[in-house]
């Protein structure tokens, strides 16, 4: 048994490893633009696209959305299949949906290119509803997508709702709505992060993921 019902995963460093093609297509745009690529890249791995490329563009609005369409026009061809899914998460997921619990995907990530994804690699099926960010940007911060995707279920009781995801973002928008959250430490965050996000639990491998979430282990 569980003390959960429902179950929110991210997608980018929690359900498929794609820093590949998030990354190249980053280079891509900023190419294009002619900015310097930073030093450390995998700070863009996570946070919203509008956000990132706002800090590289000085947060001249009309750059940074001429750099989020150079993204996204390498991404939506190439890009969002430079991915591939984490070892142990389809047994993950197999084992919690035999439990009979609820399963979503909440990420920042246009849904149109979430959706994409996850029929690319069999994973659309364990989920009622795939839930993410729209074109514009003006659903990407992390709480605006987990109630979101909590209307969509039709879930006003949240209890027994946890958020599961890798990055500083998903811990700070579960908490701003009253959700714990498990750090999938196998994705792009680090323990250091999980601890000053005060995540909840923490697990090292989707299997220890699903051993917390039917023991409520925490740590």
């Amino acid at each position: 048994m569980s003390r959960f019902d429902t179950l929110l995963f991210d997608l980018d460093g929690t359900l498929t490893d794609s820093a590949a093609g998030i990354l190249n297509c980053f280079r891509h745009s900023l190419g294009i633009m002619g900015i310097e690529c930073p030093e450390d890249m995998m700070q863009f791995v996570g946070p919203p696209l509008y956000d990132s490329f706002g800090k590289l563009c000085g947060h001249d609005a009309e750059r940074t959305a001429e750099a989020v369409r150079h993204y996204r026009e390498r991404y939506s061809a190439v890009g969002l299949f430079e991915n591939e899914v984490y070892g142990g998460v389809t047994e993950m997921l197999d084992r919690l949906k035999s439990a009979g619990l609820r399963m979503a995907v909440a990420t920042s990530k246009p849904e149109v290119f979430a959706v994409r994804i996850l029929d690319k690699f069999g994973l659309s099926g364990y989920f009622e509803v795939i839930g993410g960010g729209d074109l514009e940007g003006k659903r990407d911060r992390k709480d605006k997508v987990i109630e979101y995707v909590l209307g969509r279920l039709g879930i006003t009781d949240r209890s027994g709702v946890l958020m599961i995801g890798d990055r500083r973002q998903d811990a700070d928008g579960a908490h701003a709505l009253g959700l714990p959250c498990m750090y999938a430490l196998w994705g792009y965050g680090s323990r250091e992060e999980a601890h000053d996000a005060a995540a909840e639990y923490l697990a090292g491998s989707p299997q220890e993921a699903a051993e917390m979430i039917f023991s409520d282990r925490q740590h």
